[in-house]
């Protein structure tokens, strides 16, 4: 089963916060991230929406906790307080759903 984590904050300039968020790419590796997508708003380009495939959720979660990422976030310039989604990758069955008709 995989492991995902969607992580959504705002940040003050995108510019900046991609700098940052680039020289920690040494950590996500460490912890088993791998970035899927990068995302900006539509309407807001410094809204900041990242996808993430774990190898370890638990691992995960105990960096999304860690001093040092909150640490690299500020220095980044991340003005809210970040939304963390931890997931699972679902077993659909097909035919499951009827398309209408």
């Amino acid at each position: 089963m995989a492991h995902y984590i969607v992580v959504r904050h705002k940040v003050k300039n995108f510019e900046k916060w991609e700098k940052e968020y680039s020289a920690h790419l040494q950590k996500r590796i460490e912890v088993g991230l791998t970035e899927k997508h990068l995302l900006r708003g539509a309407n807001d380009p410094n809204e900041v929406i990242i996808l993430f495939e774990a190898q370890d959720i638990k691992r995960a979660k105990t960096f999304s906790e860690s001093t040092d990422l909150k640490e690299a976030m500020q220095r980044a310039g991340v003005v809210d307080k970040p939304d963390f989604y931890f997931l699972e990758s679902a077993d659909i069955k097909k035919g499951r759903f009827k398309e209408a008709a």
